[in-house]
């Protein structure tokens, strides 16, 4: 691939993203001539400004596009056949099995009249 091939691809590369993060999929395949731009396909996302923001930053320290980091995302959930980390809920306490047990047993004494009800105010009160 000549310079100005692989200029103009760069180019239209960088082209791709704009504020929807309109994602440009770049096929790449071996020639005798070294890697050309085969067929190209558009993804429209949805993101927060601040969190593509950040992306780009985090990204960009990287030396990668958000196409490029992207396109890593999509080539290890297909070669893996997974999303390529874990996802749960294990760093969050909140959804911890210890405090969903507390929040179930909370309910269930709600639902059977085992409660306290008090005011903001004398709830206040009790931490003075």
């Amino acid at each position: 691939m000549t310079r100005e091939r692989q200029g103009t691809a760069l180019a239209n590369y960088a082209h791709c993203l704009d504020y929807d993060l309109k994602l440009c999929y770049f096929k790449f395949k071996s020639t005798g001539e070294g890697l050309a731009m085969a067929e190209t396909t558009n993804l429209n996302i949805r993101i927060d400004k601040n969190l593509k923001e950040q992306a780009e930053t985090f990204f960009g320290e990287l030396g990668l596009s958000m196409t490029a980091a992207f396109n890593i995302f999509v080539r290890q959930s297909l070669r893996q056949g997974k999303i390529p980390f874990e996802i749960g809920l294990d760093g969050d306490p909140f959804h911890s099995p210890a405090n969903l047990a507390a929040l179930r047993r909370s309910i269930q004494e709600a639902e059977e009249g085992n409660f306290v009800s008090k005011t903001l105010k004398e709830l206040k009160a009790m931490e003075e």
